[in-house]
C-alpha cells in the first residue's frame, strides 16, 4: 500500500536539512530508515484488529483515529473498511479479541459542533467526518488524515508519555475542537467523570470506566497553542433503555487564516491529573511537532534495527518489518514520567529506580512467540516485563492472566505468566529472585481463592474450579468445569514450566511434584478416536463426540476444537508420540490434521478458528507450535514446507494481511521468528526448532555487539527444503540449536534445495 509510505514534501525537505546539519553525528541506524518498510495498515482490515495511530515502542499513550465504536472489529477503534472518523482518542489495544479503552477523544471542528445523541449502538458520532484513504498516510510514530467535513488536516505524533496534535485549518470564523470524555469504545460504563477548564489554553479531566477492566482509571491534561472559549456539557441522555451521563467540552478558537495550524499537547495518567500534565510537558515542552515526529521515527528505527534481512521480495520485507513493528506496540509503559504508577491494589506506587512498570499482558497469546523473541532481541526489556508481572502478583495476590491497565481481567485460560517467567530464568536471566518467582508460580497453580484483590466476579476466572479438580483428581472432569480439556492441557504445560523453574533454583521436591503434574495431558487422549477428549467425573468419555465441532467458549475446548487441541503438549512431543502409537502414527495424525476438510461444525463456531490449512488454525494461538512437531518425529521437510505455506499464504502486505487477531504481537512474532528460520516450541525449554528461512540472510543484532547470522544458500521460492545445516562451521545432525548458542553469536548456514532431504 504505497500511501502508507507517503511523506509530506515539506517533511522530506526538513529531514534532509536536519540530516545535513547533523552530519557525522548520525549513527548507522539513523542513516538507515527501517520505517520505510513498515505498512502500519496491515491488520487494520479483516480481523487483525490493529490500529494505525502514532505511537513509540511500548509507549504509555496511543493516539489513533477511531472509525467505529461497537462490535468485534471495533476492538482497536479503527477498521479499514470504514469511511468516517469520530475523532482521535488516546488509549488503544493492538490486535485483541476483546474491546476496551478509547479514552479522551478530541475532534477538531469548523462551524457548529453537533453533539446530538446518536442511535443506540450507532457507529458514527454526530460530529464525525468522512475521510478518504487517498488523503490518509501513516508511518511508525506519525499519522495524518484530511477530515472532509471540516476541511481540516489532522496530524498526530507522540513520545513515550505524551502526544501532540497538529491541525491545519481552513479560513474560517469558527474553528474549534470537541473534547469528549464520555466517549469510549464499546458499551463501557462511565462510573466517574470530571472535566475542568483551568485556563484559556488548558483543560483537564478524570474518569473511571467499567468494562473488560472493571476499574480503569484515566486522567488527562491538554494544552492548546491558541486560547479558546468554551461550553461544558454535563447532563444525562436516554440511549435506548439506558440513562447515560455526558461530559464534553466544546471549545472555540474563533477565526483562523487558511493554513493556520493549531496544536494540542495531551498527557494521560492512571495516577492523577498532575501525573498526566507532567507526562506531556516534561517530554514535549515546546510546540515543535516535527522534532517530536523525528524523535519518534528514530525510536522506531532503533527498535527495528535489531534485525537486518537480505531479500529481493519487497512485499516480504514489508510484512517482516511490519510484524516486527507490531511486536513493539505492547506491553505499554504504565509508569508516569515521575516514576509513579497505578498498582493492582488500586493504589498509587513509586517504581524502584531503573524499573518501569508495564501493562497490557495478553499472556495466553504472547508466551508462545512474543516473549521468546524478546529474550533474543531485547532480554533486558523482557526482564522488565517479568518484573512487572511479579510486582503485580505482590500487589494483587496472584500472577496476572490477562492484565489491563492495572486490572485483573481473568480473561482466557491457563496461567501463562508462568512460562514467561520460567523461560527467562532458564535462559539465564537473574534480574529477579528465582525463589520468589517460583513461589508466585506455585501460588498461581494451586487452588486458593483468598487474598486476591479484584472484583468478586473475576475471582472464579483467575481461580477456576478446574485448578481444584486438577490438583485433587489429577484431571479436570468435563462435567465440573467449562473448557475442561483445554484448561487441563494448559495446566500440564504450566506445571512442567514450574518444574523447570524448581529445578533451576534447586527445589527438588517441587520439581518432582510438578513433573508428575506435567503428565496430566495423558488423561485426555482417547486412543479409540485418536483425540484429546472430555472425560467426566466418573471417568467416562463425553458423548456425542465430533472432533470438528466448536461451540465458542462453551465446550471442552477454548476457541478451537479437538483437532487443534489434541496437539497441546508442547513440552511433551515424545509423550504424544507414545500415546499415538509411535512416530509413524504420530506423523500420520499430523498429516491428517493438515489434509482434513476445513469445515468446522456446530451452531456457535468460534470466529477465532481461522487461517485454516486442513484443521490447523494459524489464525489462533493454540496451533502455533504444531508445524514444528514434525521435526521431533524425524520428518523435517514437512515442517519446512508447511512453514513456507504459512509465511507465504497467510501473511500479506495489505489491510487484511493477518489470518486472525494480531493479539498483542503474537501473530507477528510467529512470523518474525519463522521467517528467520526457527521457532521455540516450548518456552521453558531453551531450544529452537529449525524450519524454512524465508530470506537469503537474517542478522540478529544482539545486545553487547554480537551478531547471530542465519544464511540460506541457494534460496528461492522453489528451494524451500533444507539440505544441510552448519552452525559456526559444524554440521548439525538434528534441526535444533540452543538459546545459548544463539546468544553467543555466530553463523547458522542452511543450504536449500527444491526436493525434501529425508
Amino acid at each position: 500500500m504505497k500511501k502508507s509510505f507517503k511523506i509530506a514534501a515539506g517533511f522530506v525537505a526538513l529531514s534532509a536539512m536536519m540530516f545535513a546539519v547533523l552530519g557525522s553525528s548520525c549513527s548507522q541506524n539513523e542513516a538507515k530508515d527501517y520505517t520505510q518498510y513498515v505498512n502500519v495498515f496491515i491488520g487494520t482490515g479483516g480481523h487483525g484488529h490493529t490500529y494505525p495511530g502514532a505511537v513509540v515502542p511500548f509507549g504509555a499513550i496511543q493516539p489513533s483515529p477511531d472509525t467505529r465504536i461497537y462490535g468485534w472489529d471495533a476492538c482497536s477503534g479503527y477498521y479499514y473498511n470504514d469511511s468516517t472518523i469520530n475523532g482521535f482518542s488516546h488509549t488503544h489495544l493492538s490486535g485483541t479479541g476483546c474491546c476496551d479503552l478509547g479514552d479522551v477523544l478530541v475532534m477538531p471542528t469548523v462551524g457548529a459542533q453537533d453533539i446530538t445523541q446518536e442511535e443506540e449502538r450507532g457507529q458514527t458520532k454526530a460530529y464525525a467526518s468522512p475521510f478518504s484513504h487517498d488523503n490518509e498516510e501513516a508511518a511508525p510514530g506519525y499519522y495524518r488524515v484530511k477530515l472532509d467535513r471540516y476541511d481540516v488536516v489532522a496530524e498526530l505524533t507522540s513520545t513515550t508519555h505524551g502526544a501532540i496534535h497538529r491541525w491545519t485549518f481552513p479560513q474560517t470564523d469558527d474553528a474549534g475542537v470537541i473534547v469528549d470524555l464520555d466517549y469510549a469504545l464499546e458499551d463501557q460504563v462511565n462510573k466517574e467523570m470530571k472535566l475542568e477548564v483551568v485556563s484559556d489554553t488548558e483543560i483537564v479531566g478524570h474518569k473511571m470506566t467499567v468494562y473488560w477492566a472493571f476499574d480503569q482509571y484515566i486522567n488527562f491534561y491538554i494544552k492548546f497553542s491558541k486560547p479558546f472559549t468554551y461550553t461544558l456539557v454535563d447532563d444525562t441522555v436516554t440511549v435506548g433503555t439506558k440513562q447515560k451521563p455526558r461530559r464534553k467540552a466544546l471549545l472555540k478558537f474563533g477565526a483562523t487564516d487558511k493554513g493556520e495550524m493549531i496544536f494540542a499537547k495531551v498527557g494521560v495518567s492512571a495516577v492523577d491529573i498532575d501525573g498526566a500534565k507532567n507526562n506531556v510537558l516534561s517530554e514535549i515542552p515546546e510546540w515543535d511537532f516535527e522534532a517530536v515526529r523525528l524523535a519518534a521515527k528514530q525510536k522506531w528505527n532503533e527498535y527495528l534495527s535489531k534485525i537486518d534481512i537480505d531479500t529481493t521480495d519487497d512485499d516480504a520485507r514489508t510484512v517482516f518489518y511490519t510484524a516486527l513493528y507490531h511486536t513493539g506496540m505492547q506491553p505499554n509503559c504504565f509508569t508516569d514520567a515521575d516514576g509513579r504508577y497505578w498498582g493492582m491494589d488500586m493504589k498509587p506506587h513509586q517504581a524502584e529506580d531503573g524499573k518501569t512498570m508495564y501493562t497490557i499482558f495478553s499472556t495466553w497469546d504472547t508466551f508462545r512467540a512474543f516473549h521468546p523473541l524478546m529474550t533474543i532481541i531485547d532480554p533486558a526489556l523482557n526482564d522488565q516485563f517479568v518484573n512487572s508481572l511479579l510486582q503485580k502478583a505482590r500487589e494483587g495476590g496472584i500472577l496476572p492472566m490477562w492484565e489491563l491497565q492495572g486490572n485483573y481481567t481473568g480473561c482466557m485460560i491457563g496461567h501463562h505468566s508462568v512460562p514467561i517467567i520460567a523461560d527467562a530464568y532458564v535462559k539465564g536471566s537473574r534480574a529477579f529472585d528465582g525463589a520468589e518467582a517460583l513461589k508466585a508460580m506455585i501460588r498461581t497453580a494451586e487452588y486458593d481463592t483468598t487474598g486476591i484483590i479484584c472484583p468478586r466476579p473475576v475471582v472464579p476466572c483467575l481461580m477456576p474450579s478446574a485448578k481444584y479438580w486438577k490438583n485433587k483428581l489429577g484431571y479436570v472432569p468435563c462435567d465440573k468445569d467449562n473448557e475442561a480439556v483445554a484448561k487441563a492441557l494448559e495446566y500440564a504445560y504450566n506445571d512442567w514450566c514450574i518444574a523447570k523453574m524448581a529445578e533451576a533454583v534447586g527445589n527438588t521436591d517441587m520439581a518432582k511434584k510438578y513433573n508428575r503434574l506435567a503428565e496430566g495431558y495423558t488423561h485426555y487422549y482417547d486412543a479409540e478416536t485418536g483425540y484429546m477428549r472430555g472425560k467426566d467425573s466418573q471417568g467416562k468419555w463425553r458423548t456425542p463426540f465430533d472432533p470438528s465441532r466448536s461451540t465458542h467458549r462453551s465446550d471442552d475446548y477454548c476457541e478451537g476444537n479437538a483437532w487443534q487441541w489434541t496437539w497441546f503438549a508442547p513440552h511433551a512431543p515424545e509423550g504424544l508420540m507414545k500415546l499415538m502409537g509411535g512416530k509413524d502414527a504420530f506423523v500420520q495424525k499430523l498429516d491428517a490434521l493438515f489434509s482434513a476438510s476445513s469445515e468446522i461444525t456446530g451452531e456457535a463456531v468460534s470466529a477465532d478458528i481461522s487461517g485454516l490449512i486442513g484443521q490447523y488454525a494459524h489464525g489462533n494461538e493454540p496451533s502455533h507450535h504444531i508445524i514444528h512437531f514434525y521435526n521431533y518425529a524425524g520428518v523435517p521437510h514437512r515442517t519446512q514446507e508447511l512453514v513456507d505455506q504459512v509465511l507465504t499464504t497467510l501473511y500479506h502486505n495489505n489491510p487484511d494481511g493477518l489470518s486472525g487477531n494480531e493479539d498483542c504481537g503474537q501473530m507477528s512474532a510467529w512470523y518474525v521468528l519463522n521467517a528467520m528460520g526457527f521457532y521455540q516450541v516450548a518456552p521453558g525449554n531453551p531450544v529452537y526448532s529449525i524450519g524454512r528461512p524465508l530470506f537469503n540472510q537474517a542478522t540478529i543484532n544482539l545486545q553487547g555487539g554480537k551478531q547471530f547470522v542465519i544464511k540460506a544458500e541457494n534460496n528461492s521460492p522453489q528451494n524451500k527444503y533444507v539440505q544441510e545445516i552448519t552452525l559456526n562451521g559444524n554440521k548439525l545432525t538434528q534441526p535444533f540449536f540452543t538459546h545459548k548458542q544463539l546468544m553467543n553469536g555466530g553463523e547458522l548456514v542452511m543450504v536449500m534445495g527444491a526436493e525434501p532431504k529425508k
